[in-house]
């Protein structure tokens, strides 16, 4: 593995510069663009995925997320061809002069029946034509008809069906992709950055699925434009304003309900959309167990997009999000903090606005500019007055963004940079007018992080294709702040701080920064089968800390620092997929290794929350992160949906000079989202354009956890549990199957009113899976392990949903 340490970064950017030199001179004769846009007819929607065809030629492309599509020609009279799966096919004449026009291109719905179940947005053979692997791209369209929980619609949940992406349990906040923790993932919407993707701590994802137009995991060879996360990027995109007509939408069901409004303003040139939920779910907890029946519980959020359209060149998108949770638990949960009080209280929001311009030079050219403010604030609060209190945290983080596209037959090439700005605040305890409670303000922390990349996409031949990826990435640790060195020889530990440096607003306390090559590589086999190859190096200088199992989202964020390194992740992978009878069943096998630098952890006993000096408390090591992944897939006629395997494992390696700064002695032990196995089932049948039937089922490898070694009795009246290893054994095995029916009003009948009634069941046969065991220590004889399942039982729900 030295070649990923040391020479790897070189070589591959040697090769990213020689490949994009190949095949420009085969471009000279051909200096004719068409392009345009695909949209739907009767929405304006853009049609990502749509399949751009030239008979004569036999050239082809595919629309990009905003249905942008580019071919070059030379001059003459060509048929086009543009079909997607789901619309009707469109043929067009087509005179090529020079500085031909943009044609764009609306299609039809098409609504006869064995159209009308869509995997995914892309084109049905993207898996095996497309350089890059280890994508998903889902439609909301799929997302709908997956059985849900309560009847809740989640974008977050329906990727645990993908393989290689798990969760620690049920009520865990965010996904663990890869092996990967949450705080890995890059998670977007609409280029905003969402720092927490839950709501009800974990149990619904902050996205309203009737705003989402599209959803893209990418976990495998990720392209440049991205950095920051070393696991994987989830980007969600907004759908386009109806531009025809003003539309309500809406739905009641058992955990919110949910209404919007989207429609011309001045037209097609200017449009906009506003989708917003409520929730207030105290009953939600009351089939739980007796520990969280009393726990109260509400969220909501709002999600609007404004899109003006001057002129066929230029686009303009706004686009702003906001979203509020609200808990009260009782003293008796195991959510609750460790204070003596009755209740604790917890509430946190995100706020996020985007400014999106897109400029098409010409034919070839395209700017995209875009500007973000994100900010997350969390906070934890208990009500009583003799402790009263409220511990916040806020993170805000400004980000600016270029980025160059130029495409012609043979590249497509793509230059950007982005510049991020963070300002975090870790902890503020204000204590209440007659509390107990002391007041604790820790200093706020400054970060400049800044990206420069390049990336193209080349043909070499009919059979080999490419993405060569550069980027450079610098973090600055900026001042105000105070730089602590500890002794040489001694542990990090506040005894043993040996003196402290104040720095200036503005002048740079820390720096990192280095390459991050992508490189993925396609080699098709044969028309319907191809090997695809990737490397990827990524860093993160940013990361969530937490000394629990599931993170919650008041967790503590932390930046890198002079003690704090940036965790940097180098992965290789080779994946082999085909297709079968015309794109109706696809195969896919993956493997992949990942090997992290600098992965972080917790000494044992930390506490990081109000700790002045975090870095006494956390260790770093090495981890790696490795994996199978099996998928068998069907995408025509009524029945649908596939069946995954994946083998997972994720190692930790905490080895320091000074024994409290080892784990297990030094030793590879599990990471708390290990989850070696795990199989995902999803069935979609659909006999009538107003009935589809869907289930699936879950299988995955319990969670590691640490069990009491022994017990030790102090005083004769207390009695302590003594642990050894960290993570050698496993709660139970998770298991569960779902169910969903849907009746639909016939979408083939035009009507301006359309609605649907969901009858879904969760957890059918009503297994007690386990989220956590953990034990009470009676008395000197003896102990109890008790083992807590956040949903014991079966859980019916009912919703209803309209549009008009």
């Amino acid at each position: 593995m030295k070649f990923l340490r040391y020479g790897g970064p070189f070589v591959l950017a040697g090769l990213f510069f020689a490949f994009s030199c190949v095949g420009v001179q085969a471009q000279s004769s051909l200096s004719r663009v068409i392009s345009g846009y695909v949209r739907e007819t009767s929405t304006n929607k853009p049609i990502s995925g749509a399949s751009v065809f030239i008979t004569e030629t036999r050239r082809g492309a595919t629309t990009d997320r905003d249905g942008f599509y580019t071919l070059t020609v030379s001059g003459g009279t060509y048929t086009l061809l543009i079909s997607h799966l789901g619309y009707l096919r469109f043929e067009q004449k087509v005179t090529v002069p020079p500085d031909r026009n943009l044609n764009n291109i609306s299609l039809s719905p098409d609504t006869r029946l064995l159209d009308e179940v869509t995997v995914k947005t892309e084109t049905q053979d993207r898996n095996v034509k497309k350089v890059e692997m280890g994508v998903t791209q889902l439609s909301i369209q799929r997302i709908i008809k997956m059985p849900a929980l309560m009847g809740e619609v989640d974008i977050v949940r329906s990727l645990l069906l993908l393989p290689g992406v798990t969760t620690v349990g049920e009520g865990a906040t965010g996904i663990n992709v890869r092996g990967g923790s949450v705080d890995q993932n890059l998670v977007l919407l609409d280029d905003a950055p969402i720092y927490n993707s839950s709501h009800l701590m974990g149990f619904f994802s902050v996205f309203n699925p009737d705003a989402v137009r599209d959803v893209t995991l990418q976990k495998g060879s990720l392209p440049a434009r991205y950095g920051g996360r070393t696991s994987a990027v989830l980007d969600v995109r907004t759908k386009e304003p109806d531009a025809e007509k003003l539309r309500l939408s809406g739905g009641v069901g058992l955990i919110s309900n949910r209404l919007g409004i989207e429609g011309p303003i001045a037209g097609r040139k200017l449009t906009f959309l506003a989708d917003t939920r409520l929730a207030i779910n105290n009953f939600l907890f009351k089939a739980g167990p007796a520990n969280i029946r009393d726990v109260r519980a509400s969220f909501y959020d709002v999600t609007a997009k404004i899109k003006y359209l001057p002129n066929e060149k230029n686009t303009v998108y706004l686009s702003g999000y906001v979203s509020d949770d609200r808990m009260l638990l009782p003293s008796d949960s195991l959510l609750s903090v460790d204070v003596s009080a009755t209740q604790t209280g917890f509430d946190y929001q995100t706020a996020n606005g985007s400014l999106k311009w897109t400029h098409t030079f010409n034919n070839r050219l395209i700017l995209n500019l875009s500007g973000v403010v994100s900010r997350y604030r969390a906070a934890t609060a208990v009500p009583d007055s003799s402790n009263k209190f409220r511990l916040q945290s806020e993170l805000l983080s400004k980000i600016g963004k270029a980025e160059l596209n130029y495409q012609t037959d043979l590249h497509h090439w793509s230059f950007g940079v982005q510049a991020t700005h963070y300002d975090l605040s870790p902890n503020t305890l204000t204590p209440g007018p007659v509390s107990n409670v002391q007041p604790v303000d820790l200093p706020s922390e400054q970060g400049l992080e800044a990206g420069l990349y390049a990336e193209d996409e080349i043909t070499l031949n009919e059979k080999t294709s490419l993405v060569a990826g550069l980027r450079y990435s610098q973090f600055l640790f900026l001042g105000p702040t105070t730089l602590r060195t500890y002794a040489p020889n001694g542990p990090r530990r506040p005894e043993t701080l040996a003196s402290e440096e104040t720095i200036g607003a503005g002048s740079v306390a820390k720096s990192y920064g280095g390459l991050e090559p992508r490189l993925a590589l396609r080699w098709a086999l044969q028309s319907d089968q191809s090997l695809k190859f990737s490397y990827t190096r990524t860093r993160q200088y940013l990361q969530l800390i937490t000394n629990s199992t599931a993170a919650l989202p008041t967790s503590r964020w932390k930046m890198s620092d002079n003690h704090i390194r940036p965790q940097i992740a180098d992965q290789l992978s080779a994946g082999y997929f085909r297709n079968y009878q015309n794109d109706t069943y696809e195969i896919s096998a993956e493997v992949y290794y990942r090997q992290i630098q600098h992965a972080i952890d917790y000494r044992d006993g930390a506490k990081l929350l109000l700790n002045p000096t975090p870095e006494t408390d956390l260790v770093q090591g090495r981890g790696k992160a490795y994996g199978v992944e099996l998928m068998v897939k069907k995408n025509k006629g009524f029945l649908t949906g596939w069946v995954s395997y994946a083998y997972t494992r994720t190692l930790l390696l905490v080895d320091g000079l000074y024994a409290g700064e080892r784990i297990n002695n030094g030793n590879w032990y599990p990471a708390n989202y290990d989850k070696p196995h795990a199989v995902n089932a999803l069935a979609i049948y659909r006999p009538s354009l107003k009935f589809t039937f869907s289930a699936n089922y879950t299988y995955s490898t319990g969670r590691p956890m640490t069990v009491p070694y022994a017990k030790a009795r102090v005083n004769n009246r207390v009695t302590l549990p003594v642990y050894l290893d960290r993570n050698q054994q496993r709660i139970p095995d998770y298991h569960r199957l779902d169910i969903s029916m849907t009746w639909e009003k016939n979408p083939a009948r035009k009507s301006r009113y359309w609605y649907s009634w969901t009858f879904s069941i969760y957890n059918l046969y009503a297994r007690k899976n386990a989220y956590s065991v953990f034990y009470r220590f009676s008395s000197y004889a003896g102990s109890d392990a008790n083992k807590l399942s956040i949903f014991g039982s079966a859980i019916p729900s009912l919703t209803y949903n309209f549009k008009l």
